[in-house]
């Protein structure tokens, strides 16, 4: 998997500012140094760093105009009522020329080569899709978006897709339409086809159940929230060695890998702290590993080389850590 491009944090300012649909607003961001922001690729994402300590992510989506090399990030936010105030603080205090930090960009959503695309996408999760469908262009293969969301003024980028993609792009308001008929649209493998889904867990969940009778590793999705984890095959205690370091930690039942390093005075990389983000991503040298993140693949998984130390535990009783 891709890792960031920048490790350090980047001085930003809002230079445009847009609402994009009810409750969703989109920001361009520059670099108020004057250097050129670093490259992205479609499915990319950033880490915003707020003067609260909150740490977000947001997808890159392509900037007004469609030109993914431009001198500006794109990204939309959705505002979370319910949350821990980093989208409100998005909502009510980024206005145009203000200033934020952000690393990356990160990928974890990479578009691979394929003869042809499915895009499922709903709500706020078209935002990856904007740019994914782009470059599907740019390499001459075929796609199909479906586009789902609680109403037509919730849907952001619709018009814009509309402009964009003429008569290409299924919107499916669900209190027009209901929602999208995954039945019909999954009930049979469509070959050399990758599908390619972003949106709310329940839609996950739903597409990857229909995925099903596919061939295996057609399905491709960004989670939001973590997936229902299985209790622990082992919530047991166990070592990790820091290679690095030359020490070995202790940890015990009901505390993470992250937890136990902060407590040793080790500082790492993290984000969400529910392995959904992949900062705390590390490679694993020797040991098993009990796989709880939404992040890998089931393959990236199986090899054992690299775990998301926020969730993830030993299936060993004795990890080592490139820390």
């Amino acid at each position: 998997m891709s890792g960031e491009v920048s490790a350090d944090l980047l001085p930003l300012a809002v230079s445009r500012r847009t609402d994009e649909a009810e409750g969703v607003t989109s920001l361009e961001l520059r670099r108020t140094d004057g250097l050129p922001l670093p490259p992205w690729s479609p499915g990319a994402h950033i880490e915003l760093h707020l003067p609260s300590g909150l740490v977000r992510h947001y997808s890159l989506c392509p900037p007004t105009g469609g030109v993914r090399d431009s001198p500006v990030w794109r990204i939309a936010v959705l505002l979370s009522r319910n949350g821990a105030g980093g989208s409100r603080h998005v909502h009510d205090r980024l206005v145009e020329g203000a200033w934020v930090t952000a690393r990356g960009p990160f990928q974890r959503f990479p578009l691979e080569p394929s003869d042809r695309y499915l895009f499922i996408a709903g709500g706020i999760g078209i935002t990856p899709i904007l740019s994914m469908l782009g470059e599907a262009d740019r390499r001459g293969a075929r796609w199909e978006l479906v586009y789902g969301g609680r109403s037509l003024s919730s849907m952001a980028f619709r018009e814009e897709l509309a402009a964009r993609y003429p008569g290409r792009v299924r919107v499916v308001p669900e209190d027009e339409c209901g929602r999208p008929d995954l039945d019909s649209l999954l009930g049979r493998p469509l070959p050399a086809t990758l599908v390619y889904c972003c949106g709310p867990e329940s839609l996950l969940e739903a597409v990857e159940e229909r995925c099903a009778s596919w061939p295996d590793d057609v399905l491709r999705f960004e989670r939001f929230a973590p997936s229902a984890a299985t209790q622990p095959a082992n919530g047991e205690q166990f070592t990790v060695e820091l290679k690095g370091r030359g020490t070995t930690i202790t940890v015990p039942s009901g505390k993470s890998i992250l937890e136990a390093v902060e407590e040793a005075g080790v500082e790492v990389s993290y984000s969400c702290r529910e392995g959904v983000c992949g900062s705390c991503e590390t490679s694993v040298i020797e040991g098993r590993v009990e796989h709880r993140d939404s992040v890998l693949t089931p393959e990236e998984q199986a090899a054992d080389d690299t775990i998301m130390i926020c969730v993830s535990r030993a299936a060993s009783r004795r990890l080592v850590l490139d820390i």
